[in-house]
């Protein structure tokens, strides 16, 4: 009540009203809503972001999906490559960062070193217009450890004597994947999938150290948007718009996977639901 449904019913409030900080606020209905159709930086920020999800949540479920099936192998040390994978989840997002700063970096940046001494062409990265998002989306990917360790678990849970059944059925490798493991792994890549669009519609801090929404709004997030209307601005009533139209986008993206989903991830216990 006091830390989620205030605020929200709050922020529903203000965004019917013309409210800058430091002067009273006036309410103008849904004026604030009428004008984000007429906002080149709102329809830029929900494409840049939209391209960015797009991107980001199909590599990510690929990688963590890859790595864990090959952590399921029974490899020696796995408890260590787990480490090792997940490592880059838990560091701090600023310290992420300013690393990533420096590896995309086009004068004596990592990336570009190693280019240079492949003969390869170099890039430039977060300060390029088109490169800008796939560079962030890169380094999103790195941090593909969260959904590994879910994907490994999930893999450890499918039942065994089904890969047996397979193998006396004359089954390869492709038949246990197919028809035991992908089936078995559809709830948890549905639920992967779902946290992945929700986070990153939510992306900020890439945006915000990184790159201000540079260059030429090329990163113009739709959250980074949203924080320079609030806060640089100080249109909280606009601002308070656009969040719940992020809440409303995202909702209706959500329900559309839950209705989705029941056509393709099945359950144990019956049925695809």
């Amino acid at each position: 009540m006091i830390f989620t449904i205030g605020p929200m019913v709050a922020s529903l409030v203000f965004s019917l009203t013309d409210w800058t900080i430091g002067a009273p606020a006036k309410f103008i209905g849904l004026d604030n809503y009428d004008r984000l159709a007429g906002d080149p930086l709102f329809w830029k920020s929900l494409n840049v972001t939209t391209y960015y999800t797009l991107g980001v949540v199909p590599l990510t479920l690929l990688a963590g999906f890859v790595v864990a099936l090959l952590l399921n192998q029974g490899v020696r040390g796995r408890s260590f490559w787990r480490t090792i994978y997940y490592l880059p989840t838990l560091v701090p997002a600023v310290a992420s960062s300013v690393l990533w700063i420096w590896i995309f970096n086009p004068d004596f940046g990592l990336l570009n070193s190693l280019l240079r001494q492949g003969g390869l062409p170099t890039s430039s990265w977060i300060y390029g217009e088109r490169s800008a998002v796939p560079s962030l989306m890169l380094m999103s990917v790195w941090g593909f450890g969260n959904a590994m360790v879910i994907f490994l678990a999930g893999l450890q849970g499918v039942p065994r004597h089904l890969y047996e059944a397979v193998a006396i059925d004359g089954g390869g490798t492709w038949a246990r994947f197919r028809h035991v493991t992908l089936p078995f792994m559809t709830p948890v890549i549905f639920y992967n999938l779902v946290t992945g669009v929700i986070g990153t519609f939510q992306v900020f801090n890439q945006a915000y150290i990184m790159t201000q929404g540079g260059p030429n709004n090329a990163t113009q997030f739709y959250i980074y948007y949203l924080y320079t209307k609030a806060f640089t601005d100080s249109e909280i009533g606009y601002a308070s718009a656009l969040a719940w139209v992020l809440f409303i986008l995202v909702l209706v993206i959500t329900i559309a996977l839950f209705r989705n989903a029941r056509r393709w991830v099945y359950y144990e216990i019956g049925a695809a639901r």
